[in-house]
C-alpha cells in the first residue's frame, strides 16, 4: 500500500525534472561560485539549547499555516535569541514554498538557514548552494546509505553542512560515522493514515509517534541531536534534556497570538516558567 512518502517523491521528482528543464545543472553550477558565503549551522546550535526555527506555508500533517505568521516569521526569528537558525521548506506542492522563498528569507537574516527538502538528487544540492542554503537536510528513509554518504560528502565539498533525518534504529546505522548533526523525526512519513492532504486542513496533527524520541540515546554521541516535528512549549524542556535543539515549524506559524508570542512561551518553558504550556502547542 501506497504511503504519504510514497505520493510525496513522486511529486518531488515530477517537480525536479520541471525544475531541471528551467534551469539546467550548468546554469547552477555557474551560479555556486557567486553564493553568500557558508553560515556555520553546528556553530550556531552551540552552546546551549536552541531552535531551528521554520517557514513553510503549509504542511501535509494540518494543512494551512497563518499568512500573517509567515509573514512576521523571518525578522522574529532573527531577532530571538532562542533561535540559533532557520529552516525553509522548499517543496511547492506540499509545503507551498520554493527555493526562491529560501533566498530573499536568507538575504534578510543574518542566522544559517537550512534547505528542509526531500533531497534525492544532487541536483538539488548544488541547487541548495547556489541559493545560499548553508545545510541540507539529507533523510535515512530516503537515501540508502551509500547515497547518505555520497550525498554528504558532495555537501560538505560545496562548504555546506548536512543534517541528517531518521525515524528508526535501523537508519541510524545507515548514517556516515562523521555525521555531525542528526534529527529525530517524530512525524511517521512512511504511514498510510494522519495526513489532511493536499486541499485541507486540521487542528490536530494526527502523523506523530512521539515514540521515536526514546532513540536519542542511539544517536551517535559526538553528534549535535535535534529533535524535529512535534515540539511545543509543552514537551520543549524535557526534550531540552535529551537534545541539544529542536526543529519548530507548526507550533510557531499556526499560533493565533503570533510568532513572537510563540517564541516567548517557548522561552518560558525552557525557564521553568511557563503558566500554560499547552496555548502554543
Amino acid at each position: 500500500m501506497k504511503t504519504i512518502l510514497d505520493d510525496i517523491l513522486q511529486d518531488v521528482r515530477d517537480e525536479l525534472n520541471a525544475t531541471k528543464a528551467r534551469r539546467p545543472l550548468a546554469e547552477i553550477r555557474r551560479m555556486v561560485p557567486d553564493a553568500p558565503a557558508v553560515r556555520s549551522l553546528p556553530d550556531a546550535l552551540t552552546p546551549g539549547f536552541r531552535l531551528i526555527a521554520e517557514i513553510k506555508a503549509r504542511s501535509p500533517s494540518v494543512g494551512p499555516m497563518r499568512a500573517e505568521n509567515i509573514v512576521e516569521a523571518p525578522q522574529a526569528y532573527e531577532a530571538s535569541p532562542l533561535v540559533g537558525a532557520l529552516s525553509v521548506l522548499t517543496n511547492a506542492l506540499h509545503f507551498g514554498m520554493a527555493i526562491e522563498c529560501l533566498s530573499a528569507i536568507r538575504a534578510a537574516v543574518t542566522k544559517p538557514v537550512l534547505r528542509k527538502d526531500f533531497i534525492i538528487e544532487e541536483y538539488q544540492i548544488r541547487e541548495a548552494r547556489a541559493f545560499g542554503a548553508d545545510a541540507v537536510l539529507l533523510m535515512a528513509n530516503v537515501l540508502d546509505a551509500t547515497r547518505l554518504q555520497g550525498f554528504y560528502e558532495l555537501t560538505r565539498e560545496l562548504g555546506m553542512e548536512a543534517l541528517f533525518e531518521v525515524h528508526t534504529l535501523e537508519e541510524i546505522g545507515q548514517l556516515p560515522a562523521t555525521a555531525r548533526l542528526v534529527g529525530i523525526n517524530s512525524r511517521k512519513f512512511k504511514a498510510t493514515s494522519g495526513f489532511v492532504g493536499k486541499g485541507t486542513s486540521s487542528e490536530k496533527d494526527f502523523s506523530l509517534d512521539y515514540s521515536a524520541f526514546d532513540l536519542a540515546e542511539e544517536l551517535p554521541p559526538e553528534a549535535l541531536k535535534i529533535a524535529e516535528s512535534g515540539l511545543s512549549p509543552e514537551n520543549i524542556a524535557t526534550m531540552s534534556q535529551r537534545f541539544n535543539a529542536a526543529l519548530v515549524g507548526t507550533s510557531l506559524l499556526r499560533d493565533e497570538r503570533g510568532v513572537v508570542a510563540c517564541l516567548e512561551e517557548f522561552a518560558q518553558a525552557l525557564e521553568g516558567k511557563s503558566e500554560n504550556p499547552d496555548e502554543c502547542s
